[in-house]
């Protein structure tokens, strides 16, 4: 029996007094009124979380003037953050969600916030404690420029190692590491008054797809995934994680369990399954917070359906807020019409304006805006963005991460005398959107040089079989060979493999029988695929200036490698470990 509106009604805003809400009386009421009060046009916003690049007053007003419910901001300045944050505020008759992808630190929503660490970083601490000062350093200096709701943790489980977009934005591959991270950042970024979205449910790693580019596949068993995925889910929602972000990854197994009626061709990815997202995620699960889907520009959305479903599907299914716009008229547009042609029904609309409110008001926006403590200033962002106790975070982080895999004998610690004359090898990506550029190559090659090596970077030369340089070249002049990696995962690439330099991969590592050869990642864990036979290798999960400094230390000898491995750096290989 389909319930009635009235009934629709009393059920959303009862559900508000449980987990994660605990509303009280007078936080329903407002919650009632506001949608009571809301215009059709108003109410279409509100499903909406748009996302802002930049700090243009007339393109954000313009943003501001479709009413959405949400915004996401991109890194910028401390003052860009503020002004920004202060303009939709202040133009927003219903508070705003104000969202950053704060997976590793402060540095998600503003360029001088703290970076602690990649999550794979947290992981290979093998210290929850340290899961937990990420989520508070996230929470501090996320709500210091006006942050409420953080885009992290990532509960993803990198169980392959060729999936491109998981890798160090992952706590690793064994799922109970991952539960404890999971909910020690839900812990420490809630109590600071920004809400956790736990992500990518129903959890990426399993393929070697990237949802940006392709509908991705999570194809565990029923069985496995609640042992794994669902075991991770079930504690952080019970720690009182206040949103869930839906991926564009289907789970077969599930989606048949759930409506046996199912085709393949008639599999959907979570967020725009009513199988995975309502009846997997809110029903078995027991979720009651808001979902929000992940972006709706990716292609993983995309593909499955033409554009104008997709939308109100999306909300259909389960999801309370959609995230993104591909065009922001044409896609408010095709919401608009999926509730006018019942696609999205009266009853579910009013749920998910209720769980968007709700969220708000468990928030205390409401609350903020009237007593005129919401509008964060530029004064007060500065007294907590990068102070000292959250810097001696991130280096505590990085020095007790660094992971040694293996190591070949007598050649730990170096030293300048020794191994004075160093062949340093440079293996780095691009920028992107999980990847800010750095120079680490030239920082590091400036710090082995101050401590008294001589440096020379390796620069291919032309000439194939028969006219290439003699290996005398090399073993006559060099006592040490480095190889430093900073491959990043990020959106759009298929892989994090090593592209090996022209002509016929003259920088491979085909000396290590003859010179002593360090193979070092700062980034990607797995690059032993690629050299296996190197024989001393180290992994250090984020490229940074501070993580830099420790690895020095460590090679020196003046601190010890303390990280574990998170994951099975060797690819489950043997010739990997040789």
């Amino acid at each position: 029996m389909v319930d009635t509106q009235e009934q629709v009604i009393s059920n959303s805003l009862n559900n508000l007094r449980k987990k994660p809400f605990n509303l009280n009386d007078e936080d329903i009421q407002w919650v009632e009124k506001s949608i009571a009060d809301m215009s059709f046009e108003e109410k279409v916003g509100q499903l909406f979380c748009l996302v802002a690049f930049t700090d243009d007053t007339n393109i954000l007003k313009g943003m501001v003037a479709t009413k959405p419910g949400g915004v996401m901001l991109r890194p910028m300045s401390t003052k860009s953050a503020v002004e920004t944050v202060r303009l939709f505020q202040e133009n927003s008759k219903i508070p705003m969600l104000i969202s950053a992808n704060l997976e590793a630190g402060g540095n998600g929503f503003v360029k001088e916030g703290t970076k602690i660490g990649s999550p794979m970083q947290i992981a290979a601490t093998n210290d929850e404690k340290m899961a937990y000062k990420l989520g508070v350093v996230c929470g501090r200096e996320g709500s210091s420029v006006g942050a409420n709701w953080a885009f992290a943790p990532i509960i993803d489980i990198d169980y392959n190692f060729r999936n491109p977009i998981t890798n160090t934005r992952t706590f690793g591959s064994e799922p109970e590491r991952v539960r404890q991270m999971g909910i020690n950042y839900v812990k420490g970024v809630q109590e600071h008054g920004v809400a956790a979205s736990i992500k990518h449910f129903p959890g990426d790693g399993v393929d070697e797809l990237d949802q940006h580019l392709v509908t991705s596949i999570n194809d565990l068993s029923c069985e496995e995934w609640d042992a794994t995925f669902g075991s991770v889910y079930k504690a952080c929602i019970d720690e009182g994680a206040m949103t869930v972000m839906v991926g564009h990854i289907m789970q077969p197994a599930y989606s048949r369990k759930l409506a046996p009626e199912l085709s393949d061709k008639d599999l959907l990815p979570a967020s725009l399954s009513y199988e995975l997202t309502t009846k997997l995620l809110k029903e078995e699960l027991g979720f009651n917070g808001l979902v929000v889907t992940d972006a709706s520009t990716m292609a993983g959305l995309t593909i499955p359906m033409p554009r104008e479903q997709a939308v109100p599907q999306a909300i259909a299914a389960g999801c309370d807020m959609f995230l993104f716009t591909k065009n922001l008229q044409e896609d408010y547009n095709f919401m608009r019409e999926g509730i006018e042609k019942g696609i999205i029904t009266e009853g579910r609309l009013y749920e998910a304006l209720s769980k968007i409110l709700g969220l708000k008001a468990a928030l205390g926006l409401h609350k903020k805006k009237e007593n005129g403590s919401l509008l964060p200033t530029f004064e007060k962002a500065l007294e907590t963005i990068g102070v000292e106790e959250h810097k001696a975070w991130s280096i505590e982080c990085a020095d007790n991460s660094v992971t040694l895999v293996k190591e070949e004998e007598n050649v730990l610690p170096l030293s300048s005398i020794k191994h004075k004359r160093v062949l340093l090898y440079s293996i780095e990506t691009g920028e992107g959107f999980f990847h800010s550029s750095f120079d680490a190559v030239g920082t590091f090659k400036a710090m082995l040089e101050k401590e008294g090596f001589e440096v020379n970077q390796f620069d291919p030369k032309t000439g194939f079989e028969g006219m290439m340089a003699p290996n005398s070249v090399i073993l006559d002049n060099y006592d040490l060979i480095i190889y430093l990696a900073n491959m990043a995962t990020k959106s759009n690439q298929t892989t994090v493999r090593i592209e090996w330099a022209q002509p016929l991969g003259i920088n491979v590592p085909i000396y290590i029988t003859s010179i002593p050869t360090i193979f070092i990642s700062v980034e990607n864990p797995y690059h032993l695929l690629d050299v296996p036979r190197v024989k001393t290798f180290i992994n250090a999960y984020a490229s940074s200036e501070v993580v830099l400094e420790l690895i020095v230390e460590k090679l020196l000898g003046r601190s010890e490698f303390k990280g574990i491995n998170p994951i099975d750096p060797f690819c489950g290989r043997w010739d990997t470990k040789l």
